[in-house]
């Protein structure tokens, strides 16, 4: 019993955080947008001084094993 003078409390202190991070995050802007990163996912945006995947095939195509 005594444990609940404790636990009761703590789980509302918590509860309390909970409901202000969530205020926070809605006052903030945090869900303005719900769909534009799920739609920005679908367009691939290329940099053009992106060259890291380029690099990277053409280094395995120039050390590839001799044949026996």
């Amino acid at each position: 019993m005594p444990a609940l003078y404790v636990m009761i409390p703590a789980a509302l202190l918590i509860v309390a955080i909970a409901v202000y991070i969530f205020f926070w995050a809605v006052d903030s802007g945090q869900y303005d947008d719900l769909e534009g990163p799920a739609h920005s996912i679908l367009f691939d945006d290329q940099d053009p001084k992106h060259t890291a995947a380029v690099e990277d095939t053409t280094d395995k195509h120039d050390k590839a094993p001799p044949h026996a």
